[in-house]
């Protein structure tokens, strides 16, 4: 393992009724006025709002609506915030929702203390916040794990451009599984698999070495296979729920990154052709997964295999390490149609060669990941997930 320092900012408050625990033991720590941030509107149909709101007034605060931030959150959308909160002087954000009301809170946190552009301060002088406006996190959906890390996923869409950009750590997060029971399954799905997709992805960093983050990453990943599995023959299936939601917390709080440079070239993928199609960030996951990690594979073989075995289970009977490492490729690609995502993005109505030459041209190329790709081989790949 790599050398590291590892602490952790967010305090967790999980199970059913965490939220009334959450915000009467932290609400008094805050000042007055509250941001309450969500997206479109689904948190008051299924009464979480009501019940955060109850709970704020209770407290004596006085509450500020931020609603609308979409499913790939946009820059437009960080600036909208930032500016109320200054406007109204917020104390306090509280996001509710899924990944991307909580990454788009973690930016309007950062943005609303600074005086310059936050995307300008990052990528052209390559500094990053230390401060922003305190903020909780209460989780809805489930698969993201937004709220366990202070980095954000954007669409800055006049850059056509989607990417990590560094807000502030929430310093609570409510994790209720009750509150995933109103979402259709197809999403509560779509976010579990990015939690596969974020152990996946650190797992097959460097060090190639077998490690003991590694061998946590594999109890997280059975662990979601198996209860996604569960959710599927059973939909209220609460021991399956909260399961998934505490190893999407588990795949993002850092533990499985102790000393590992993660490869995460998929959601690097992913993330441009989101920025160019608007597209399910969990369904561009499964569609870009097997074809990737088939071009991946051979240069990565004892760690491919060795996912095979321990996580997917793979007969090795008479096979080679790099035949044990593609069968588990062919394993993830089977379970990708057995719980119902697209293998294909055509299957998600994209097949535009030029929208696929131009996420190829503009996708970051990630330094852990076990093969050096060119932007052409990355083009092939898209091509080949049509």
């Amino acid at each position: 393992m790599k050398e590291f320092t590892f602490s952790y900012p967010t305090k967790v408050y999980f199970g059913e009724g965490a939220a009334k625990r959450a915000l009467r033991a932290e609400l008094g720590k805050v000042g007055k006025i509250v941001m309450l941030a969500y997206g479109g509107g689904s948190v008051k149909k299924n009464g979480v709002y009501d019940e955060l709101l109850q709970l704020l007034t209770e407290a004596g605060k006085e509450v500020v609506d931020f609603s609308g931030i979409m499913p790939n959150p946009t820059y437009a959308k960080v600036q909208e915030g930032a500016k109320l909160v200054k406007e109204r002087n917020v104390d306090f954000i509280l996001a509710v929702g899924g990944g991307s009301v909580i990454d788009c809170c973690k930016v309007v946190s950062a943005q609303a203390t600074l005086e310059e552009d936050i995307w300008d301060m990052e990528y052209k002088s390559g500094k990053f916040p230390t401060t922003g406006i305190a903020m909780g996190a209460v989780v809805t959906a489930s698969g993201t794990g937004a709220e366990m890390n202070p980095g954000a996923v954007i669409t800055y869409e006049d850059k056509m451009w989607k990417g990590p950009i560094v807000g502030t750590y929430a310093s609570f997060a409510v994790l209720d599984p009750t509150y995933t029971l109103s979402l259709p399954m197809k999403q509560v799905i779509s976010g579990a698999f990015d939690t596969l997709s974020h152990c996946m992805e650190t797992y097959l960093g460097s060090p190639r070495d077998f490690n003991t983050s590694d061998e946590i990453n594999e109890a997280v990943m059975r662990s979601t296979i198996r209860n996604i599995r569960k959710l599927l023959v059973d939909e209220k299936d609460m021991d399956a729920r909260s399961e998934l939601m505490w190893t999407s917390a588990m795949a993002e709080n850092g533990i499985l990154k102790i000393g590992k440079v993660t490869d995460f070239q998929a959601h690097q993928i992913e993330h441009q052709l989101a920025a160019y199609t608007d597209c399910n960030h969990g369904q561009g996951l499964a569609a870009i997964h097997p074809v990737l990690y088939r071009h991946m594979a051979p240069e990565g073989a004892k760690q491919f295999a060795r996912l095979a075995r321990e996580v997917w289970n793979v007969d090795e009977t008479d096979k080679s390490e790099e035949e044990i490492a593609l069968a588990g490729v062919d394993a993830l690609e089977a379970f990708i149609k057995e719980i119902g995502l697209p293998t294909t993005l055509s299957e998600m109505g994209i097949t535009d060669e030029g929208i696929l030459r131009s996420v190829a041209d503009t996708c970051n190329l990630t330094a852990g990941c076990c093969k050096k790709f060119e932007r052409d081989e990355i083009f092939e790949i898209l091509k080949e997930s049509k």
